[in-house]
């Protein structure tokens, strides 16, 4: 349908280093006509062809460690990595009730590596907040085959330097994934009479017991108080009770929005 002059054309300015996109415009000929005379372009000159990326590993470059602290809570409590071959990305599972979580997911994902496009998926009472690229695997190496408390969780010698750092942003996504805050009630009885008394709590629940100790071993860094609750068959349970505890997460946590 196009004639030589027309693919030349393209080809020169695609080998300059000009996008898809705009040499479709240039030339009115549909992107994805561009996108085969490159793909045949490549193929006939024998050049390899890698997606632009920008992982802080890969790169050696700097990268927002704060976001990353918080990221990584999120990926060991809700989060899963997609690893094929021509499927690639970090997927982290919102409740759709609280869009202040939500957006705090996509931000951590964007400061971390800012390349990667980032998209929500809105399933029945959840958003899927999801990354593209297949270098989440090297910022996540606990990544593997199976459920997460089907195999060991540890920390690299890099990320747990993160978690020293920003301990706070760890728990945060911690119980943004897999806590809560809640407020509990009793009553007493004073003179004679029965009076209610609310008092606010944390709950931290998850089902691989490396997940837990990473847990609790954070809270203990910070100084907030913990005990185990009664566990159900699958998952065990943490409890943030104790009121100068309380007020410690109320201070750097707080409810999800």
């Amino acid at each position: 349908m196009y004639d030589c002059e027309t693919r030349e054309r393209a080809l020169a300015l695609l080998r300059q280093g000009v996008t898809n996109r705009t040499v479709a415009e240039r030339l009115n000929v549909p992107r994805g006509t561009i996108g085969w005379w490159r793909h045949e372009d490549r193929k006939r000159r024998g050049e390899s062809f890698e997606r632009p990326h920008d992982c802080p590993r890969c790169a050696e470059r700097a990268f927002d460690r704060q976001a990353y602290a918080y990221l990584l809570g999120l990926y060991l409590g809700d989060g899963h990595i997609i690893s094929k071959q021509k499927q690639h990305h970090l997927s982290v599972f919102c409740d759709e009730a609280w869009p202040g979580l939500i957006q705090s997911a996509e931000d951590a994902m964007r400061k971390v590596m800012a390349l990667p496009s980032v998209r929500r998926r809105h399933k029945t009472g959840c958003v899927e907040v999801k990354s593209y690229t297949a270098h989440w695997k090297c910022m996540f190496p606990q990544h593997g085959p199976g459920k997460k408390h089907e195999r060991p969780i540890a920390l690299d010698a890099w990320q747990q330097q993160i978690v020293d750092e920003y301990p706070w942003e760890f728990i945060r996504g911690l119980v943004h994934s897999d806590g809560c805050r809640i407020t509990n009630w009793t009553t007493r009885l004073v003179g004679g009479v029965h009076k209610r008394y609310e008092y606010p709590r944390y709950f931290f629940t998850n089902t691989s017991t490396d997940i837990i100790r990473l847990f609790t071993d954070t809270l203990d860094k910070v100084g907030v108080e913990w005990k185990p609750t009664r566990q159900s068959r699958r998952a065990q349970n943490i409890s943030v009770a104790r009121k100068s505890s309380v007020a410690l997460m109320d201070q750097h946590i707080g409810p999800k929005y």
